[in-house]
């Protein structure tokens, strides 16, 4: 065999597996596509997921399926990723907390987070809200805090499973308010604000998105956001930090997939999901919802999950926070 042939015969063979790869992108996605959530329906992942998903759904010309899958700090929906088959056919968008919480708290998960998930695109990142109900008779934070320190634990807040990056958060701002707020868990955030607007929880702390409506309708008193600084759509929102100097958190929304997804499908998927959130209504309704968008290409969303992850594991160290 000439050197000539054998050349010949390498880049007809590159040729050919760059024809499949494209192939196998335009034939997909060839049956429904899921995706699996940490999180119940109603929460604010939700809200934004199924705000992406219906456009996504589209431009796929199949039915994309959300499966929400709520409880045990994310445990739950990581088993369900973990049976399902790899042929790009199953997403995963989990909550942040999935990811830079529960790696820390538990040991013994179905998915190592590092080699089995493969990163895909960001979806936006959302601050939390803080707010508490209309006849707790305070309207500030200081108030809120006030009140809490002259009744230690009798005030509650609800919040997401314990472990969820909400319940880290209520944690961490009584740690630094010096405060003593009692946690109650909700398995998602309609059954948490119903308890708040009826006046049988305190507060809550969850992604402004869940709140959007009652906020319109005053059914609950919002107190701070927790942005380093005031969000431009929502100016007279205070932020947590002018209460609690330097007080920073947030949520995010990636999709990943499980490891074997294909490469092509990665792309796809990062490409699209591009393509919906450059749609001006969506970008309206993420602006309504506090979400911001920031396009990050595959390699760039794994490394913002790691980076994240370091931010975060000495806070849930800190905190003490565990899952169930």
């Amino acid at each position: 065999m000439t050197a000539r042939f054998a050349r010949t015969l390498v880049t007809a063979a590159l040729l050919a597996f760059v024809a499949a790869g494209s192939a196998q992108a335009q034939s997909w996605p060839s049956k429904p596509v899921k995706v699996i959530m940490a999180t119940a329906a109603g929460s604010a992942p939700d809200v934004i997921a199924r705000i992406v998903t219906d456009r996504l759904s589209q431009i796929w010309g199949q039915q994309v399926l959300i499966l929400n899958r709520p409880g045990a700090g994310g445990l739950i929906a990581l088993q369900a990723l973990a049976a399902a088959e790899r042929d790009g056919h199953t997403l995963y968008l989990p909550s942040s907390s999935s990811l830079v919480v529960l790696p820390v708290t538990n040991s013994n998960l179905p998915i190592n987070i590092e080699r089995d998930l493969v990163p895909i695109a960001l979806v936006g990142e959302q601050p939390f809200l803080i707010v508490a109900n209309n006849t707790l008779g305070v309207n500030t934070l200081p108030e809120l805090i006030a009140l809490a320190k002259g009744k230690p634990k009798e005030l509650t807040y609800a919040a997401n499973f314990r472990g969820s990056l909400p319940n880290m958060t209520g944690e961490w701002f009584s740690e630094r308010a010096g405060i003593e707020l009692t946690f109650v868990p909700y398995p998602g955030a309609p059954q948490g604000l119903q308890d708040v607007m009826g006046g049988r929880i305190s507060a809550m702390v969850e992604g402004l998105a869940a709140f959007a409506g009652p906020m319109a309708s005053n059914a609950i008193k919002p107190l701070g956001i927790t942005t380093p600084k005031r969000l431009p759509n929502y100016p007279n929102l205070p932020t947590v930090a002018e209460a609690v100097p330097g007080f920073d958190s947030r949520g995010w929304f990636v999709f990943l997939g499980p490891a074997g997804t294909p490469d092509d499908v990665v792309k796809k998927v990062n490409a699209d999901v591009r393509t919906v959130l450059d749609v001006p209504e969506v970008r309206q309704r993420f602006e309504t919802l506090a979400t911001y968008i920031r396009h990050l290409t595959p390699a760039e969303t794994g490394k913002f999950i790691r980076d994240e992850q370091d931010a975060w594991r000495p806070v849930v160290k800190k905190v003490g926070v565990t899952s169930p």
